[in-house]
C-alpha cells in the first residue's frame, strides 16, 4: 500500500497521471510549530523542507506501519527570508510586489517512510526570476489564478497563468511544482518495485 501524506491537489495529480496507485491521507502536523523550533535550532529553507516532508510521513506511518509514505513539503526563500502561503488575494499581490524583480528558490523534499523508519529522502531546489511587471499585471493574473493560489507558497502557480510573471527559471519543473517525482519513481523501482505496477 503506497500513501502520500499531503492534501495538496498539484501533488497527488502528478501521482495520479505517473499512473500509481495510492491513498492520500493528509499528516495532522502543526507545521508552524515545528518550522519555529527548527527555525530557532538554525535550519534554513532547504533543512526545513526536509524535515517537513518526513514529519509529514513519519506522522501517517505511525498510523498504517505496514504501508510505504510518501512525504513532501516546499519552501521558498528569497536570500535568508522565508516566504509562506498567502492568507488572502491582499497578502498574494502584496507577496508578488515582493517577488517582482528578484530572483528567489524553491526548495522541495521527497521522503519515504514505512513502519516508522525513514528509508529514502531527496531534496531538490529551483531557481526562479520574476519580471518587472506592473500593477495591473499583477491584478490580471490573480483574476486569472482565483482562489487557486492561496494554496500556493510564493502566490503564483508555474503550471498556470502566473507564469508570464516570469523573465527565467532554472529547474526541474517537478520541484517546482513541490514534488521532485523523478526521484521518487527511481527509488520506488528500487526499493518497492510493487508499488509502480501499471494500474488497469
Amino acid at each position: 500500500m503506497l500513501i502520500l501524506a499531503s492534501a495538496s491537489s498539484t501533488r497527488k495529480a502528478l501521482l495520479d497521471k505517473a499512473g500509481l496507485r495510492f491513498t492520500t491521507i493528509p499528516a495532522a502536523l502543526d507545521e508552524r510549530s515545528l518550522e519555529g523550533q527548527a527555525l530557532a535550532a538554525g535550519a534554513d529553507g532547504r533543512d526545513l523542507a526536509l524535515l517537513l516532508a518526513q514529519a509529514k510521513a513519519e506522522t501517517v506511518s505511525r498510523l498504517h506501519p505496514d504501508a510505504w509514505v510518501i512525504g513532501a513539503d516546499q519552501t521558498l526563500t528569497l536570500g535568508p527570508e522565508l516566504l509562506h502561503k498567502p492568507a488572502s488575494r491582499r497578502d498574494a499581490a502584496a507577496q508578488l510586489d515582493h517577488l517582482r524583480g528578484k530572483t528567489h528558490r524553491l526548495h522541495a523534499a521527497v521522503t519515504l517512510v514505512r513502519a516508522g523508519t525513514l528509508l529514502w529522502s531527496d531534496l531538490e531546489s529551483a531557481e526562479l526570476t520574476m519580471r518587472e511587471f506592473s500593477p495591473e499585471e499583477r491584478d490580471a493574473i490573480l483574476d486569472l489564478e482565483g482562489d487557486a493560489i492561496l494554496g500556493s507558497v510564493g502566490s503564483y502557480r508555474l503550471e498556470g497563468p502566473s507564469i508570464r510573471l516570469f523573465s527565467e527559471v532554472s529547474g526541474d519543473y517537478f520541484t517546482i511544482l513541490g514534488l521532485p517525482l523523478l526521484p521518487l519513481l527511481s527509488a520506488l523501482r528500487e526499493l518497492a518495485p510493487q508499488l509502480l505496477q501499471i494500474r488497469d
